[in-house]
């Protein structure tokens, strides 16, 4: 197994003053951090959700700034809840020594309405480091991951629909 490694998030949250919705992730897998940018794992299928949740093509993996236009232009923002932590390699469970990002600095701009977490690992660090802090409850999803071989693309896509639908333009 890989030694721990301590990482910092190194890339800004996408939001503007039109956000309605959060998204909010753990943090940066290995492959993300490689390209500095969410969901950097092309068979992370958060992508594919969002842009049929949206009714837009998928933007190219390489197209950072397609992503962001494409969250922006329906009023999602995105980050991760985590900040700095050791963790061993992309290993969601080996989470320790959190730093909690910021996210009130989103919330300070953006006039969001709802939370949504991308996983239950997201969930579970957002309600130990920022809810109470937020006061915002979340709404934890199915993980995008493709280590989450449960959730075919057309479950996460009809589940992702239901809680993300009602906030985007």
């Amino acid at each position: 197994m890989a030694d721990y490694e301590h990482i910092h998030h190194a890339f800004d949250p996408v939001f503007d003053d039109a956000c309605r919705v959060l998204v909010l992730g753990s943090l940066p897998s290995a492959a993300s951090r490689e390209v500095r940018f969410y969901y950097g794992n092309p068979r992370n299928r958060f992508w594919r959700v969002v842009a049929s949740v949206v009714g837009e093509p998928v933007p190219a993996d390489d197209d950072v700034a397609a992503k962001r236009a494409l969250l922006l232009r329906h009023g999602i923002a995105l980050w991760d809840v985590v900040g700095s932590c050791d963790i061993r390699g992309s290993s969601d469970a080996s989470i320790r020594h959190v730093v909690p990002n910021d996210v009130a600095r989103v919330l300070a701009v953006a006039p969001v309405e709802a939370v949504l977490c991308n996983g239950g690992t997201a969930g579970r660090l957002y309600r130990r480091w920022l809810e109470a802090q937020l006061g915002v409850a979340a709404e934890v999803l199915p993980s995008t991951s493709p280590a989450n071989a449960a959730w075919s693309l057309e479950r996460l896509v009809g589940r992702w629909r239901e809680a993300l639908g009602p906030y985007v333009r």
